[in-house]
């Protein structure tokens, strides 16, 4: 496989509809907006430039078991610098680049313009549909220990 074909492969794998919010939105508009669109993160911008993350698991540890109002700020909470992959990436480096900063979810990013999001649960899914149910439970064991 060349690397073009590997670029079209997370280009046909990764969610295309990255939800963004701006970096002084509060905690509790995010909130609200991963649960109008039923997502798990959001990536946070300055304008149009991403500048981290924020997930649901970002708001009950950073927000919620402090205490902290509502109303602060998504960029106080937010994982930043914002880890991105490569469009030609293939997704064993996408795997690879998720274990080595501990995270679950990279955006993807081609010619500096974020267009899809991979997510730890979409590479199982890839692995699985490509194989047998066997060799689906392995993949999944070496995805869980890579990814944690």
């Amino acid at each position: 496989m060349d690397k073009e074909e590997k670029s079209h492969f997370v280009e046909e794998v990764m969610q295309k509809n990255v939800i963004s919010i701006d970096s002084i939105s509060s905690v509790k508009d995010a909130a609200i907006m991963m649960m109008d669109t039923s997502v798990g993160c959001l990536v946070v911008t300055n304008g149009k430039t991403p500048i981290g993350m924020v997930t649901e698991r970002d708001l009950a540890r950073r927000v919620i078991s402090r205490d902290l109002p509502s109303n602060i700020p998504i960029s106080e909470v937010m994982s930043s610098p914002l880890i991105k992959g490569k469009q030609d990436y293939t997704l064993w480096e996408i795997a690879q680049l998720m274990k080595t900063n501990s995270i679950h979810r990279i955006p993807i990013e081609k010619d500096d313009q974020l267009v899809g999001i991979l997510t730890s649960t979409d590479l199982v899914k890839t692995f699985c549909l490509a194989s047998g149910n066997e060799i689906c439970k392995i993949t999944e064991n070496i995805l869980y220990r890579i990814l944690n």
